[in-house]
């Protein structure tokens, strides 16, 4: 029996989200920016720990607010199945502070909204461009201290343009939601792409 783990990317508009998602996947980037208008799913397998995992990665169009009730998420189709992810990736710009307050906004939002457990949602916020830090708004520490410390919540810094701590992102979110609570100090996963063309073993 494989298991499906649902992660919803969420991030306001131009921060990258299909692009960590698509260099995730299929090692893929576009220098042109598409807008994403519509929520769009992808299904790349996962082997952690020697157990196969199904992941249904939505890439979530900029919404105004986390829906605070099913029925909200289910009259907006932007929103469909962002209230039961298993886990979340929360995606700002370090060089622009306004996508960081959204993501602080949408992280307090899924905290009070979210059904069941929200304490315990694995989540985790991503710093993208990293390709351009010399231009970031506030110091990786100060972020990442704020974050950790007060949000409660993982946090990794990358770049979709060079492919850099892309894997490293899944790897510290799935770590999270499948091997909560496992005693296991070491996690090894493969990353099969939809055609088995990109795999990458990690320990």
């Amino acid at each position: 029996m494989v298991e499906t783990l649902s992660i919803a990317v969420i991030g306001a508009p131009g921060v990258g989200k299909t692009s960590i998602i698509r260099q995730f996947i299929y090692n893929d980037f576009s220098e042109v920016y598409t807008p994403t208008r519509s929520r769009y799913v992808y299904r790349p397998s996962v082997i952690l720990n020697g157990n196969m995992y199904e992941l249904k990665v939505l890439d979530v169009p900029p919404i105004s607010s986390f829906p605070s009730s099913s029925s909200q998420e289910w009259l907006d189709l932007r929103c469909r199945g962002v209230r039961n992810a298993n886990a979340y990736i929360l995606v700002y710009d370090i060089c622009c502070v306004e996508s960081f307050e959204y993501v602080k906004m949408i992280r307090q939002q899924i905290v009070e909204h979210r059904e069941g457990s929200s304490s315990e949602v694995p989540i985790l916020v991503v710093g993208n461009k990293r390709d351009l830090q010399r231009q970031r708004f506030m110091p990786r520490r100060a972020v990442s201290v704020l974050v950790k410390k007060t949000w409660k919540c993982g946090y990794v810094e990358c770049s979709a343009k060079f492919n850099w701590h892309v894997v490293l992102l899944f790897k510290e979110l799935l770590g999270i939601a499948v091997a909560r609570g496992t005693r296991h100090n070491h996690t090894s996963i493969r990353l099969q792409g939809a055609l088995q063309r990109n795999r990458c073993t990690i320990m």
